[in-house]
């Protein structure tokens, strides 16, 4: 049955010779994997496989049945054409790592669309900012932990977790003043922290991801998105 929804692209594979298999997390059925064919062929002239780069927003109508694995697309479209985040590299890395994160820990599949208007309003966030983002994926992790049901209330919180699982993470005391502060408001409030304080408190969060989700694996993206942030 064909169904209107909106959808946030978030990586794909090459299927056979001239199609792929993407995963999409739609705001009405969750996390779903749609073939879209022909977008490798030689002979396409439109661009269709930028549809489906990652955190593109997406339009779609898709035929949805709950009990397949796999879906089919009738249309899609991107909502909002991005101008700077994946040509700017701090923002791509950004975007790199958010993706890889979003991945690993979006499991559902039932829609929720507060947590899909969370992704969004984040995605476009980054996108349209020009300051005041560097600290983005520190607080991006920390609010998405609420969704997922493990988010902490406070600073000291999130210590105590963490050294209840033997992870050493011992924050000065502005460290942990800016903990509280991403936790309390905004993404792109402004947040005064050290390069080697951001280093310290993103590998925290990784780690206190690990700690709440056994699958999250090697984090692929986290020593690019170090160097280049910090």
């Amino acid at each position: 049955m064909l169904q209107k929804t909106r959808g946030i692209a978030l990586s794909y594979i090459r299927y056979r010779e001239t199609s792929i298999i993407s995963r999409v997390y739609t705001e009405d059925f969750g996390l779903q994997s749609y073939i879209v064919n022909g977008v490798r062929s030689a002979k396409s002239k439109s661009n269709r496989i930028a549809l489906f780069q990652p955190l593109t927003l997406l339009d779609m109508v898709v035929y949805y049945k709950a009990d397949r694995e796999l879906h089919r697309l009738s249309e899609v479209k991107i909502s909002h054409p991005f101008q700077s985040l994946p040509f700017e590299v701090t923002k791509s890395t950004i975007a790199l790592f958010v993706t890889e994160m979003l991945n690993k820990v979006l499991k559902e599949e039932a829609g929720s669309p507060t947590l899909f208007q969370f992704l969004v309003n984040a995605v476009l966030f980054l996108e349209e900012a020009r300051t005041n983002y560097e600290n983005f994926h520190l607080s991006f992790l920390l609010k998405l932990s609420f969704f997922l049901g493990f988010g902490p209330e406070s600073a000291r919180e999130f210590e105590n977790q963490l050294r209840e699982h033997s992870v050493p993470f011992l924050p000065d005391e502005t460290t942990e003043k800016a903990l509280n502060s991403i936790l309390r408001h905004p993404i792109g409030t402004p947040v005064e922290l050290s390069r080697a304080a951001r280093n310290e408190l993103l590998d925290a969060l990784v780690a206190y991801y690990h700690v709440h989700i056994d699958s999250l694996g090697e984090v692929k993206s986290l020593p690019v998105l170090r160097e280049v942030l910090g």
